[in-house]
């Protein structure tokens, strides 16, 4: 093996995570300026990022309204969450994982009334079970689902949960943390009133803000629902639209490095072209992991292209705090697991990474499992 490879200092490690993601130098070189946040190019380079997010899932200014908000991923699910749900509604929080479980404790935060369909962690939601509930439940006024579960990988089918809560006249909400950007997603084929996504993932940029694509009809609605001043969906949208400008400090070397990120994503034929990217990483990596001997936790007919699980494997000499040191020392980063019941760990085929990098990362597996004594084939 090429040590070169292994032990290059003259580039950072890579991140094989769900983020925050390895990124090009050119967008982190587009970080190497200062706007301030009432200048007019900043305030043009915020509506541009706004206009094409709506044209990446579809649709376009007055069918959908993009709203951009400080802070990470989770702070944007705190916000549609906290802002869409009347004062006397209640939440439907369709749960497979680790995100899902994160909305209940959102919801609870806010005393927002709740109920939840909560299946195994490698299994997709039961339409028939949704579909009953909602025509049983008269109180629940809108649903909540995880597009991709990072916590495993798995796909949920947002399509079809979507006509099913459009015949039942609620509203839709839709995390598309980890799917937005790599997953074509058509908002208004799939019914959705709501998706958030964030800034480091599949755009490929650097933390800083997250966003949401709101049908503007529910959008309009929800003024005064708001449990929180910063958070505050309707009135952050309001803002923008009002003078271009965020409510409080816009974070400005976040929003140029994703406008870079914009560019390059397009460069590389869109969502599309991003998808065949992020397709023959995760074909490399699954190939290469199960030539090691590791085994995926998720179906394969499940499985999305963004995150594999991979179950620890039953030898006696493996600790996954040794193989991710191990792995890091080597300027390979991957991620532990998040599963309740079952012993996993995370490799993400996402960011700026390349399947010459699944296949450097593949050796680096190999000799550490040589390190450890670990033989699994």
């Amino acid at each position: 093996m090429n040590n070169l490879l292994i032990n290059n200092t003259s580039k950072d490690k890579t991140l094989f995570t769900p983020g925050p993601l390895t990124t090009s130098r050119t967008v982190k070189q587009a970080m190497l300026r200062d706007l301030g946040s009432r200048d007019k190019e900043f305030i043009g380079i915020v509506a541009e990022i706004r206009n094409n997010l709506l044209a990446l899932c579809n649709t376009k200014k007055g069918k959908y309204e993009t709203v951009l908000m400080q802070g990470s991923g989770t702070f944007g699910v705190e916000s549609i969450i906290s802002s869409i749900v009347p004062p006397d509604g209640k939440l439907l929080i369709i749960i497979n994982g680790a995100y899902g479980h994160r909305m209940v404790k959102i919801a609870n935060y806010h005393k927002i009334k709740n109920v939840t369909l909560e299946y195994p962690e490698n299994a997709t939601p039961n339409l028939k079970e949704i579909k009953k509930l909602l025509s049983q439940d008269k109180e629940i006024t809108d649903v909540a689902v995880v597009h991709c579960e990072t916590t495993t990988g798995i796909i949920n089918p947002i399509k079809e949960i979507g006509t099913i809560v459009k015949n039942a006249k609620r509203k839709y909400f839709v995390d598309a943390m980890s799917s937005f950007g790599a997953i074509p997603i058509d908002v208004e084929k799939c019914n959705i009133d709501y998706l958030v996504s964030s800034s480091n993932k599949c755009i490929e940029g650097i933390p800083g803000f997250s966003f949401t694509i709101a049908k503007t009809s529910s959008l309009k609605e929800i003024k005064g629902y708001a449990r929180s001043l910063s958070l505050d969906l309707f009135a952050q949208w309001d803002g923008l639209e009002t003078n271009g400008q965020f409510r409080f400090t816009p974070p400005t070397h976040s929003l140029l490095a994703f406008k870079q990120a914009l560019q390059e994503l397009k460069a590389e034929g869109a969502v599309i072209g991003r998808a065949k990217r992020y397709k023959k990483n995760y074909e490399t990596l699954v190939a290469g992991m199960r030539k090691l001997g590791f085994k995926e936790y998720v179906p394969t007919k499940l499985h999305g292209y963004i995150i594999t699980s991979f179950l620890y494997p039953e030898h006696p000499k493996f600790s996954f705090e040794k193989f991710y040191s191990l792995l890091n020392e080597k300027n390979q980063v991957i991620y532990p697991g998040k599963l309740s019941k079952v012993d996993c760990f995370r490799i993400g085929n996402i960011g700026r990474i390349f399947e010459e990098d699944v296949k450097i990362l593949l050796l680096v597996i190999e000799k550490v499992l040589k390190e450890m004594e670990i033989k699994l084939i």
